[in-house]
């Protein structure tokens, strides 16, 4: 067992790959259909800075009734400054993401946003001093031509949807880092409402510039975001309690399927070969990074013939 920084328990992590990839998959499948409901909501008029701030209003009231479990231990944290630093990546994510939804089509920008861990692993290396070998090095530059692969500079058309998309991953890439650093210390369910609370004031100060009070339907879809995002967060954080990370990551990719299922049964949209053989490149790339990362952790690992470290 493990203990947070408000002192509460957390379970050990558990071996069960059936359960990790079947929450991963989840995950995947809601993931996918939140930019479904983002696209339909944009294209019914709704400015995407309105939609960023009531997506995460409706999850942070779906996250509220933790409190009366946790109550006020929710808010004890030695990491504010970086709660602050997560919660502002976390707001250019959603802005970007959803406004690129805008442009292009769902599968395009989720293709796009597999570029994601390639954006981490730099931001390790340059922002946190960790130490990258040549093979994840090669891996990520072969990921990268997989970017140029759907994007196809010169040939196809370089929208802005896609400048959206690409600043969408280079944000989550950073993201992940900040997440990383705070679930070293506190539980995932304070990491992501602590992170919702302080989203809420930020992403309504630039809605407030382009408000308008939508139809009382769109209302519905708006709530269903918020309950979906949280769901899809916690389905994806129970898959990396089930199971390793570099195994859960296997499964990622089924969010292009189901991204491209919903594109097409909503929108009519429909994504080129390049798009899936890019992609594939780009999965391919990060997967092999995180099994890397998975196996220098396990070298590195120490080992002990006494009590163990909880903190390890």
């Amino acid at each position: 067992m493990q203990k947070s920084a408000d002192n509460s328990v957390r379970p050990a992590r558990r071996n069960d790959p059936l359960a990790g990839a079947l929450w991963m998959v989840l995950s995947c499948g809601l993931l996918a259909g939140l930019s479904g409901l983002v696209k339909y909501v944009a294209l019914e008029g709704v400015q995407p800075l309105q939609i960023v701030f009531l997506r995460v209003l409706f999850a942070f009231l779906t996250l509220a009734p933790l409190l009366l479990v946790r109550g006020t231990s929710f808010f004890r944290t030695s990491q504010w400054p970086t709660y602050g630093w997560r919660a502002l990546t976390g707001s250019i994510v959603m802005l970007t993401w959803f406004s690129a939804l805008a442009y292009i089509s769902i599968g395009e920008v989720t293709a796009i946003t597999f570029l994601a861990p390639l954006f981490a692993t730099v931001g390790a290396a340059l922002f946190l001093g960790e130490v990258v070998r040549m093979r994840r090095w090669v891996a990520t530059l072969i990921g990268f031509a997989g970017a140029l692969v759907i994007l196809r500079p010169g040939i196809a058309e370089f929208t802005l949807g896609s400048w959206l998309a690409l600043a969408s991953a280079f944000g989550m890439g950073l993201s992940t880092l900040f997440i990383k650093t705070l679930t070293d210390h506190d539980d995932p369910d304070k990491v992501v409402f602590i992170s919702s609370a302080l989203m809420t004031p930020i992403t309504l100060v630039p809605a407030l510039f382009v408000w308008s009070w939508p139809e009382p339907y769109l209302w519905l879809c708006m709530i269903a975001m918020g309950a979906i995002a949280t769901v899809g967060h916690i389905t994806l954080t129970r898959a990396f309690a089930a199971a390793d990370a570099s195994f859960v990551m296997s499964f990622d990719f089924a969010r292009l399927p189901f991204a491209v299922a919903f594109g097409f049964a909503l929108f009519g949209e429909t994504v080129d070969f390049w798009i899936w053989i890019g992609a594939g490149i780009i999965f391919t790339a990060s997967l092999y990074i995180a099994h890397r990362e998975a196996k220098l952790k396990k070298e590195l690992a120490p080992v002990s013939v006494g009590p163990v470290n909880p903190r390890v």
